[in-house]
């Protein structure tokens, strides 16, 4: 299954996580202008875009971008949606990374979620739903994931899905060595 051909649909009994929406917007300005959010994306790598849009302008032209960048192949941004809510909660991006790193090959996974859902339980539905399939939807031979030192809830949740520490750091594409990432082989 190639991704950037058929994007598939993702359930769980509480979630739905699928291809992001222009119609998506105003749920995503929620996520994305949570200051208490902010601290538990990650923008390693993201030339300096710490994904923090106060706009609904701001939040469209991120859609825009995030929908070009599926058109060419660069990365997938996937809808979180809650169904007890009927709502999207936050957003998963999916993508392969090439480098020199040992993390050549790998799928990296970023998952945010407005920060009422930045909780074990959730977070592991979101992990566990997403993680075993990114190696068949995108051919690596692994996922990363960043978890920060102070996500207590979000270090337990990936640690259940399946995640140990990495002792590697993530080479950046100006050299800087981010570190922080978990895998899943």
């Amino acid at each position: 299954m190639n991704i950037y051909e058929t994007c598939p649909v993702l359930e769980s009994e509480r979630f739905v996580i699928r291809l992001l929406q222009h119609t998506d917007c105003d749920d995503l300005l929620t996520v994305y202008s949570d200051k208490n959010a902010l601290p538990f994306f990650n923008s390693d790598n993201c030339d300096g875009d710490n994904f923090y849009y106060a706009t609904k302008e701001r939040m469209a032209e991120a859609i825009d971008f995030w929908k070009l960048s599926y058109d060419n192949g660069w990365f997938v941004r996937l809808s979180i949606v809650d169904k007890t809510v009927s709502g999207v909660i936050g957003t998963a991006e999916l993508c392969l990374r090439v480098s020199e790193d040992e993390f050549n090959h790998m799928g990296i996974l970023r998952a945010d979620v407005r920060s009422d859902y930045e909780q074990q339980d959730m977070l592991y539905d979101i992990f566990s739903l997403i993680a075993p399939k990114l190696q068949q939807m995108s051919g690596c031979k692994g996922v990363i994931t960043k978890v920060p030192i102070y996500a207590a809830e979000r270090m337990t949740a990936v640690q259940k899905a399946g995640f140990t520490k990495s002792e590697y750091y993530l080479i950046g594409k100006t050299g800087y060595a981010y570190d922080g990432y978990w895998i899943m082989k």
